[in-house]
């Protein structure tokens, strides 16, 4: 059974995965908006994430043992993702007790359709970037917006907000990501519906263009990449187009011809509005093509809102990025860079990759897979990605899954697609220890050399990359 959407902050909450990516900033804006959270995860259990997990009770989150002992009342909301097996402690109570129970997906969408006015933000890749970037917009021109982000965004934290993956604001608008893989995309209705891209990730293109198919067809505007042939694809879906690309001649939002100039740590460009013919320069601290294109979703996205495109620009100048996200995390004194990625599907893995080698030097790419079952799906993509990326100087490694527990089919994991990498002509080496895979990233860096730590589902990787930068040193 659902939770009434109506005064949602009336009950008493209970997280399941609490310090999950999705769940956190959840946690976040029910605590800020004024009801009781608690919850439970198993990563706090087996002693990871604990600077995050101290920080929650410090804001007054109650946090208990994953053993059910949470639960206490009929009263309470259970907030567990459709993946918590029914086994879990806190199902079994909760199931027990009669409490209500809502997917993270559900709440969210609860939330978002209550505000004023929804910006929903959807793609295959680049919807934390690109969420993180409207919001901070949204901010800095002072509309004061709530965000829901899946990421932690470096301009809201602060000592006191170390894992900045939400704000709560007084303002009309509700800026948020949106899912396809599990269809919960379907659950919202956005006044604005941001399209960035459309690839094979956790489905079908066909159930793919449904989906992002009926999101646009939901909002009163559609901002939509034109140049990516799938996103164009849909616009006939959408009620109102406002396009963006950067080489479409049809988008409104576009970049002067020529205007684009890539540094390594930096892209360049001066952003053109079609509909008036006025152009801004546009400096971005965010590398790579593809964040371009995330910084043109953002400006079509608010300009939907009505925000001066003038505005929108000199806000993005001053974007900061996501932790995670091509975060580079340092240089140490020998000169090898270290940096902190969620990379983890091809599309997204590609774009790191793309980025890291339109600059000279040598790359040592680190990917922990995020799962066993991601891994099978879509192993074989990204093994030929890694292969036609990296040259022959660069290596990637790779270490045993991510695995926390549970009845998931573990017979197929990285050897297998380091053979696939193997066999399309890359350079690539299989340790199943991740602590193995590092000493064995010292001892190949060399000078000018760029290790990028990539995977998702697992906090600890920054910890992991900050060690060996630190090593270097």
């Amino acid at each position: 059974m659902t939770a009434p959407t109506h005064d949602l902050t009336a009950r008493p909450w209970f997280f399941c995965g609490i310090g999950g990516s999705g769940m956190l900033p959840l946690a976040l804006i029910l605590k800020g908006l004024g009801a009781q959270v608690a919850g439970s995860d198993r990563s706090r259990d087996q002693g990871r994430s604990a600077e995050k997990f101290a920080w929650l009770e410090r804001e007054g989150f109650h946090l208990f043992p994953q053993d059910g002992s949470g639960v206490t009342s009929a009263e309470q909301v259970l907030v567990a993702s459709a993946a918590v097996e029914d086994s879990v402690p806190e199902v079994v109570r909760a199931k027990n007790l009669g409490c209500d129970r809502m997917s993270r997906a559900q709440l969210l969408a609860a939330l978002f359709n209550a505000a004023p006015r929804g910006i929903a933000v959807g793609g295959t890749s680049g919807k934390s970037t690109v969420t993180g970037m409207i919001g901070w917009i949204l901010t800095a021109t002072g509309r004061d917006p709530t965000i829901m982000n899946g990421a932690v965004m470096k301009n809201l934290r602060a000592p006191d907000a170390p894992f900045a993956s939400a704000r709560v604001g007084q303002g009309a608008v509700f800026v948020s990501e949106v899912d396809e893989s599990d269809g919960s995309i379907a659950l919202y209705r956005p006044e604005i519906a941001v399209l960035g891209n459309v690839s094979l990730d956790h489905k079908s293109l066909e159930e793919l263009r449904a989906l992002f198919g009926d999101f646009l067809a939901t909002a009163k505007v559609a901002a939509i990449n034109l140049d990516d042939p799938e996103s164009a694809a849909l616009a006939e879906r959408a009620n109102t187009v406002l396009g963006f690309g950067i080489e479409s001649a049809d988008a409104a939002i576009g970049v002067e011809p020529g205007s684009v100039v890539q540094r390594a740590d930096a892209i360049e460009a001066r952003v053109i509005d079609r509909c008036d013919g006025s152009t801004h320069p546009l400096t971005l601290l965010q590398p790579g093509r593809h964040n371009l294109y995330n910084a043109l979703a953002a400006l079509a996205g608010c300009a939907a809102l009505g925000v001066p495109l003038d505005e929108a620009v000199a806000a993005l100048g001053g974007f900061e990025g996501l932790a995670r996200r091509f975060d580079i995390i340092g240089t140490s004194p020998s000169g090898v860079t270290v940096i902190d990625d969620f990379g983890h599907n091809p599309d997204k893995v590609s774009a790191t990759l793309s980025t890291l080698k339109a600059h000279p030097g040598r790359v040592i790419a680190f990917f922990q897979p995020h799962g066993y079952g991601p891994l099978r799906q879509m192993g074989a993509e990204l093994a030929q990605v890694f292969a036609r990326l990296l040259g022959p100087q660069d290596v990637v490694l790779l270490c045993d899954p991510v695995y926390f527990g549970g009845t998931v089919d573990r017979s197929q994991g990285s050897a297998r697609i380091v053979d696939l990498i193997e066999a399309a002509g890359g350079r690539a080496e299989y340790i199943p220890a991740r602590e193995d895979c590092g000493a064995r990233i010292v001892e190949l860096a060399q000078p000018g050399d760029r290790v990028v730590v990539m995977g998702a589902r697992d906090d600890t990787l920054t910890t992991f990359a900050d060690g060996l930068l630190a090593k270097f040193g």
